[in-house]
């Protein structure tokens, strides 16, 4: 098994094989919580005007999502998991746009398979990926807004692989640490966009047993779904 780790959008566009699009700092933390929360699938779309143009033909979904870190107006909802935990979303289907992570969905267009996710399921994803058994991996960080690195995907992605290497990091106290460093704008009272509740949601190392998958829809259109481990 080849694994290559690769960041933001442009790693994203170099992805070949079995990819796994990472973002810690929140879009794919937040999935997981929704998922638990009882949602029924999750639609990620790069584009604003896809997300509003959805919500207009089905009022029923709702819009969760951020452009620099801030709810976007218009929407149901911001990308914090601390609001995210709170809700029943039992049986809801939920419309997804962030500033990384569903990009890099949409942007892995070379991948045979997209799945998705961050600390929170970490453990699941190299579980799902060894029971795949690629040929290549593709392990992408998102980091800030698709063009930064981003310390806490880069964490991600390195856990992931030691763990498909046999020799797992003793991750949690390097989450832990992350406060200090990338984590430090959910500390910050001028970052009213980055709930301080949000962090240690994000750094709960595996505490979620699935990952998040692509898949299409009966109308050909990129679908989340969970499937345990």
């Amino acid at each position: 098994m080849e694994i290559q780790i690769l960041e933001l959008i442009e790693g994203a566009r170099a992805a070949r094989g079995l990819t796994v699009i990472i973002d810690v700092f929140r879009a794919f933390t937040l999935e997981c919580y929704l998922f638990a929360g009882g949602a029924r699938a999750i639609y990620p779309t790069g584009s604003l005007e896809d997300a509003f143009a959805m919500k207009a033909e089905d009022p029923s979904l709702l819009l969760f999502g951020e452009r620099g870190g801030a709810i976007v107006p218009g929407f149901d909802h911001g990308n914090s998991p601390a609001e995210a935990a709170g809700l029943d979303l039992t049986g809801r289907t939920i419309i997804h746009s962030t500033s990384a992570g569903t990009q890099g969905i949409v942007n892995a267009a070379g991948a045979d398979e997209i799945i998705a996710g961050g600390l929170v399921n970490a453990a699941a994803i190299a579980a799902y990926i060894r029971r795949r058994n690629p040929e290549r991996v593709s392990l992408v960080g998102m980091g800030n807004a698709g063009v930064r690195t981003a310390g806490e995907d880069m964490l991600c992605a390195r856990y992931i692989r030691s763990i498909l290497e046999g020799q797992p990091l003793d991750v949690q106290p390097l989450a832990d640490a992350l406060r200090e460093t990338d984590g430090a704008k959910f500390f910050d009272p001028r970052q009213t966009a980055f709930p301080q509740a949000d962090f240690p949601l994000c750094v709960d190392c595996d505490r979620f047993p699935f990952v998040l998958r692509l898949e299409r829809d009966e109308r050909g259109r990129n679908r989340m779904v969970p499937v345990h481990i």
